[in-house]
């Protein structure tokens, strides 16, 4: 989660490894194949769907620990609608936290998420607008419906 203190810039660096291959990731860090083709590796999309994915899940990790309810287990499944024109970006995006734990509650669960995208999730706040975000939490195998409302909205 958040904290006050201001942070660098955020450095990628993309560097070309031939067909469609590319290995991005911090220019002092490790990086990660991306595939534009999709046959060896995520694609770029894939990639920002994942990092929407790991981002939040990171955030929920963090709000049910703080509750002193850890979480055992945690799976993040996304599924998302494109435009068929270009540019084929994403228009709708579906996330189905299981999420698995002593203690935790479905309401906390759900408030859990509902915070990831609403104030902490840097990735979700960085999508366009317009994008409708959706969760639903399945809490140690018994599966919810989706949230009340999109977790984000323009």
């Amino acid at each position: 989660m958040s904290d006050a203190t201001p942070r660098p810039p955020c450095r990628i660096r993309a560097t070309w490894a031939g067909a469609y291959l590319f290995d991005a990731g911090r220019t002092d860090g490790p990086a990660a194949r991306i595939d534009g083709s999709g046959e060896t590796a995520q694609t770029p999309p894939e990639a920002l769907l994942s990092a929407l994915a790991t981002c939040a899940g990171v955030d929920v990790l963090d709000i049910l620990a703080k509750r002193r309810t850890p979480v055992e287990a945690l799976t993040v499944d996304v599924e998302a609608m494109r435009r068929t024109e270009p540019p084929r970006r994403f228009v709708r995006i579906a996330l189905t936290f299981t999420v698995d734990g002593a203690g935790i509650e479905r309401i906390h669960a759900e408030r859990a998420v509902r915070l990831a995208f609403e104030k902490y999730c840097s990735v979700a706040a960085s999508l366009a607008p317009d994008i409708v975000a959706e969760a639903r939490v399945t809490l140690n195998g018994a599966e919810g419906e989706f949230l009340p409302q999109p977790i984000y909205e323009p």
